[in-house]
């Protein structure tokens, strides 16, 4: 039963990192500025 409930607790958590990184991607931000330093507000140094 344990197992149970750390895997729906981990579950939980990919979730709401998927959720959080589409919601950055809508909002245009990103983990990569796609080698264009240009774009991505000086943050790629």
């Amino acid at each position: 039963m344990g197992t149970f409930i750390v895997l729906g607790i981990l579950i939980l958590i990919v979730i709401a990192i998927i959720v959080s990184m589409v919601r950055d991607k809508k909002k245009g931000k990103s983990l990569q500025c796609g080698g264009d330093c240009s774009r991505c507000g000086g943050h790629c140094h």
